[in-house]
């Protein structure tokens, strides 16, 4: 693998011709040391965000010793890169034949579910086990969110009560789980959502052993500055500790995005300029999915070696397939000097960026290098530690 310090000496060693894919595998550590030793829970982190074997391995060796997989794709691939760490199938619609060979291969435990279909399913593909650990997700608001997850998950309010029941009675241990979104913007977004949960647990008076907070948790981007990390887990444990659960309940927290964003971010080459739109070599069907179809905004910087003294201006990209959905309309902040042949690092894409890539029309990634400067944006930097990092870190 290529090792640089910066985008601006990869740029001009590799002047490549594909995207490539820059980590920072410190990053990723820190992120995990953070969550690790501040959040009073248990940390899990999500898999769909990044399956990168180098990130899945490098958070388990930075305290991560539990993952949330969503697939049987996915348990396979935690399963075998790390023998000793604990699966949670938190997807709440599997298959059977997943469930089976989740439990009776890979030694899956924890499973989630939000009907009572989808509880007798595993009760049937695990035959009848009394070890399991069921955690039941409730419906919950997205209103604090960026991106809403309400809609197709969730027991209802109305169902709760029923299905707390049965999962308490086939159950080891029982639990509770939402999740309030993606990029959460504000704590009380976890506050409301427990307090659907104290709600439930009254309405159902039985006795719960775990407590999953589930995602959501942020990263920086332009327009979205969310409130320091230190804010969302005062407020949860806050919330956590009033509820009505077993003296011995577990809290639980499934961060994928705010483990994993600041890990990677990708050096792109423009192609063609035409106005304020820019032609770049890649796009929707690589990494940039979310800039393309839920509009999202990702930190960019002109890499070249001279310095541009013209003012920012307002960018859209296309990228390089045939495609017009193939667009970012952003707006990407960069000098109103960038042209053919320059190149922009594009940060904050640990996160669903390299996950979402496909090959279509033939576009694929190029090399991966790993830089040892600080992401473009850091939510765990302290003001002292951010005021020392170097000039590419954008306070935002």
């Amino acid at each position: 693998m290529l090792k640089h310090h910066s985008a601006l000496g990869l740029a001009n060693a590799l002047r490549p011709v594909q995207p490539v894919t820059i980590i920072r595998p410190h990053a990723a550590r820190r992120a995990a040391r953070f969550f690790v030793e501040k959040f009073q829970g248990r940390s899990i982190y999500a898999v769909k965000a990044n399956p990168s074997p180098e990130l899945i391995t490098l958070l388990w060796e930075s305290g991560i010793t539990h993952f949330d997989v969503a697939s049987i794709a996915e348990v396979r691939l935690v399963s075998r890169l790390l023998p000793d760490a604990t699966l949670c199938f938190m997807h709440p619609v599997k298959a059977e034949e997943a469930i089976e060979e989740a439990y009776f291969t890979h030694g899956v435990r924890i499973f989630s579910l939000d009907t009572i279909e989808e509880l007798e399913k595993i009760l049937r593909a695990t035959k009848n086990a009394s070890d399991l650990t069921l955690c039941v997700r409730l419906r919950v608001s997205s209103d604090h969110s960026k991106l809403s997850l309400a809609s197709k998950f969730g027991a209802a309010p109305h169902e709760a009560k029923e299905l707390l029941f049965a999962a308490r009675q086939a159950a080891d241990a029982l639990g509770i789980c939402f999740h309030v979104g993606s990029q959460a913007m504000s704590p009380a977004a976890y506050v409301q959502a427990l307090s659907h949960v104290r709600a439930a647990i009254v309405d159902a008076a039985v006795t719960v052993d775990v407590i999953d907070v589930g995602g959501g948790f942020p990263s920086i981007y332009p327009g979205m500055e969310p409130p320091p990390m230190e804010a969302y887990f005062k407020a949860i444990h806050e919330a956590f500790e009033n509820l009505p659960v077993s003296y011995s309940a577990e809290l639980w927290a499934e961060p994928g995005r705010a483990l994993s964003a600041e890990y990677a971010s990708l050096l792109v080459r423009v192609e063609k300029r035409r106005g304020d739109q820019l032609y770049i070599n890649d796009g929707a069907y690589g990494a940039l999915f979310d800039a393309a179809h839920v509009g999202w905004r990702f930190p960019v910087s002109l890499v070249r070696g001279e310095e541009s003294d013209a003012k920012d201006m307002a960018f859209s990209f296309y990228g390089p397939t045939c495609d017009d959905m193939d667009h970012m309309a952003g707006p990407f902040m960069l000098p109103a000097d960038t042209r053919p042949g320059d190149y922009i690092e594009i940060g904050m894409l640990g996160a669903y960026g390299c996950a979402m890539r496909t090959g279509f029309n033939g576009f694929t990634a190029g090399e991966t290098a790993m830089l040892d400067d600080e992401p473009m944006a850091s939510i765990y930097l302290s003001e002292d530690e951010d005021a020392a990092v170097s000039s590419n870190v954008i306070t935002l």
